[in-house]
């Protein structure tokens, strides 16, 4: 009986790990909201790293995080790296396209739990009753990663994040 289960198990694990070799090499999170506001106000908390603590939905995590700030004060340039407990970790954030009130681009590069290198998007488009934001997240999938996603699943665990980051920027939006 035991090893009829062993078997049973090794072929789970197997058929897992083999599953998770077949998925894309890339990932793509995406997440929209239309907020109550033109799109100048909204685009003025994306492009300005010192105003996420107003919606970002990972800087209340742990207050003693610590954050610096470089470049430009907002826009084209601007950089912002943080470290952190085990909930934030650490990494670093620069804006390399910023076209108001339409567009910003984030390169976004963690470096602890794990290293990986990711571009942010965010699009601004006017719509009837507002701004009609939609953020994105492209990364490579290296194939823990992929293992990952198999398990917990990349949208499902990076997309709450995002829908509770877009409803924070509604709130702030509306101040």
């Amino acid at each position: 009986m035991v090893k009829k289960i062993l078997l049973v198990l090794l072929i789970v694990i197997v058929g897992v790990l083999g599953y998770a070799a077949t998925k894309p090499d890339t990932f793509r999170v995406e997440r929209k909201a239309l907020i109550q506001a033109p799109p100048d106000r909204v685009y003025a908390l994306i492009e300005d790293f010192h105003r996420w603590g107003e919606w970002s939905p990972w800087e209340k995590l742990d207050p003693a995080m610590t954050r610096t700030h470089g470049g430009p004060a907002k826009g084209l340039g601007s950089t912002y790296a943080w470290k952190g407990n085990s909930d934030v970790g650490e990494g670093r954030m620069e804006i390399t396209e910023a076209s108001p009130p339409g567009k910003v681009v984030i390169k976004l590069d963690f470096i602890d739990p794990f290293e990986s290198s990711n571009i942010t998007t965010f699009r601004l488009e006017p719509r009837e009753g507002g701004t009609e934001v939609t953020w994105t997240m492209d990364g490579p999938m290296p194939y823990v990663s992929k293992l990952m996603d198999t398990v917990v699943g990349m949208d499902r665990m990076i997309g709450k994040d995002f829908e509770q980051g877009l409803a924070n920027m509604k709130a702030a939006a509306a101040r």
